[in-house]
C-alpha cells in the first residue's frame, strides 16, 4: 500500500469517527430536550437510536 493510499484511508477513517460523534452529540442534546419536556415517547425513540450507536 502507497503512503498516499494509507493516508487517504486515515482520513477516511478519520471523518467517520468525527461523523459518529457529531451524530452521538446531537442525539444527546435531543434526549436533554425531550427528558425535559417530558416526551416519554421521544424519549423511548431517541434512547433506542442512542443504543443503535453502541
Amino acid at each position: 500500500m502507497s503512503i498516499m493510499n494509507g493516508n487517504r484511508q486515515q482520513s477516511l477513517k478519520q471523518a467517520a469517527a468525527t461523523h459518529r460523534d457529531s451524530i452521538q452529540k446531537s442525539l444527546q442534546h435531543r434526549l436533554e430536550i425531550a427528558r425535559a419536556k417530558g416526551d416519554e415517547n421521544l424519549v423511548r425513540q431517541l434512547e433506542a437510536e442512542a443504543n443503535y450507536f453502541h
